[in-house]
């Protein structure tokens, strides 16, 4: 089975920002490196110039210029009834004129970027199950809206017509065309520099994060983690006998200056520079930019946790980490889990080139190679532009639901939480006064049929700030009202004690 191209495709990673340059140069900016780079591949479909001029929140006539611009230069093409793609002879340029013209763009955009930086009677179990799906369960996405007759459908496709071939012993990097799918998506929306023989598909992220641990650390090695930090992946990463040291996170992200030198040196670091896992920020480019350095003179490896970046809604999602010219240093991991079902345990990991082997090797000791029925669904449902139209419909839904969630939290518990961050994502974190006792709350809380995290559970260090981390992806707005309301409750009892 052959690559495919995608009927329906996300926007690619374009930054458009507040700066001298005209937005129509941006764009055409953005597109050409894009192609240069390879992160845009000859023959791949682009969206139209009023999609991407939605995406971006401008008007669409900075669009057509570039798109002209383009299209008049031979960088891209158009096809009678079809849309407009990448132009098929891109792929005869010299690798070069790519290279040279990506790197300097990228000095261009590091420098503008490092000047903008500094310028109840129900029995246990029922109690359980309830929390498990009612507010404010965190990483569980909007269950009720997934297609299922959709994937239903491909299911039974696939089902039907499996081959010999794909009932036998599959690829240990998992199958080939997901693999090629999963390169598009990550090199067009995340600006991942990639392709499909980097890709390992796995049982969801927390998979990636144990092959992490078994190439990248042993025993005494010294990991650096963000603090707080994503509790699973800490169990994870340390889990070959690693030292774990706490970086504080502030507003701007990881703190990279506060990163002390480790005797024997550092092996790597966990971040979520995206949307940071509690408190949601953002890491600003300077930090992004110090860290990558930071890797390199330490010849250490940065493990990219990019769990939820597709839901952000003050801006376009951010771009990657590995794509800022760290493709050789970082090691980027995502999932499938929140943007479709946690059920489908599948994930995927970008390695550089140099350790690719290695990875490989873990992951037969562990696994063999990832069951092949979901690839195929998955395939087509990556393919087909289902997946695009997904989470751009969910983006809108969990907007809604964010809005409802903070709205309620303003009105109803204005002088008690604290809300942090809630650009992104598809939960929130809010802050307690000092000497409540979060994990008190969480236990009362749960009693109600409330589920939520202690923000003091993901601190290592010994300085830990109360607060409580709520999901709202997977509950309806009018359930997250009367989560509020119970909560409230709870808050009420908790600071009379």
């Amino acid at each position: 089975m052959g690559k495919r191209s995608a009927r329906e495709t996300f926007v690619p990673f374009v930054a458009v920002a507040a700066d001298a340059r005209p937005l129509y140069r941006q764009i055409y900016d953005g597109y050409r490196v894009a192609i240069l780079e390879g992160r845009l591949r000859a023959g791949q479909r682009i969206p139209s110039t009023r999609a991407l001029a939605l995406e971006l929140g401008i008007s669409r006539l900075p669009v057509l210029t570039a798109f002209e611009q383009l299209l008049h230069e031979g960088y891209l093409e158009g096809r009678s009834g079809s849309g407009t793609f990448v132009a098929s002879s891109i792929h005869e340029l010299p690798a070069t004129a790519a290279s040279a013209a990506g790197a300097a763009h990228r000095r261009d955009s590091r420098d503008r970027a490092i000047a903008t930086s500094s310028a109840s009677s129900k029995p246990p179990q029922a109690r359980e199950r309830k929390a498990e799906f009612g507010a404010f369960r965190v990483s569980l996405p909007a269950l009720d809206q997934f297609p299922n007759r959709l994937w239903a459908r491909l299911v039974t496709r696939h089902a039907r017509a499996m081959s010999a071939e794909s009932m036998a012993y599959g690829d240990p990097a998992g199958y080939l065309p997901l693999r090629h799918a999963v390169a598009d998506y990550l090199r067009t929306a995340r600006a991942v520099a990639c392709d499909a023989s980097q890709v390992l598909i796995v049982s969801g992220s927390q998979m990636a994060l144990h092959l992490c641990a078994r190439v990248l650390l042993k025993p005494g090695d010294t990991l650096y983690f963000e603090d707080p930090g994503y509790p699973g992946a800490r169990t994870a990463l340390a889990a070959t006998g690693a030292t774990v040291r706490p970086v504080p996170v502030d507003a701007e992200g990881l703190a990279v200056r506060a990163m002390r030198p480790a005797k024997g040196g550092a092996s790597a670091i966990y971040v979520t520079p995206s949307h940071q896992y509690p408190l949601g920020v953002s890491m600003n480019v300077a930090r992004r930019l110090a860290l990558l350095e930071w890797a390199r003179r330490q010849r250490a490896w940065i493990v990219e946790d990019d769990y939820d970046s597709d839901y952000r809604y003050s801006s376009r999602p951010l771009g990657a980490l590995q794509g800022m010219n760290g493709a050789d240093r970082v090691i980027y991991t995502g999932t499938f889990s929140k943007v479709l079902f946690p059920a489908l345990r599948i994930g995927y990991l970008v390695a550089p080139p140099s350790l690719v082997g290695a990875f490989l090797a873990q992951r037969l000791a562990l696994d063999l190679f990832p069951q092949t029925l979901d690839q195929l669904v998955l395939t087509d449902f990556l393919c087909e532009g289902h997946f695009a139209r997904h989470v751009r419909r969910m983006r809108a839904i969990y907007q809604g639901r964010r809005d409802a969630l903070v709205a309620e939290i303003e009105r109803r518990l204005g002088g008690l939480l604290s809300i942090v961050n809630a650009d992104a994502g598809m939960h929130l974190t809010a802050r307690l006064p000092a000497g409540f006792d979060d994990a008190e709350v969480v236990r009362l809380a749960r009693a109600r049929g409330i589920s939520a995290i202690a923000l003091s559970s993901c601190y290592v260090a010994n300085t830990r700030d109360p607060g409580l981390v709520l999901g709202f992806g997977g509950v309806p707005e009018a359930d997250l009202v009367r989560g509020v309301q119970a909560l409230s409750q709870v808050l009420a009892e908790v600071g009379r004690r």
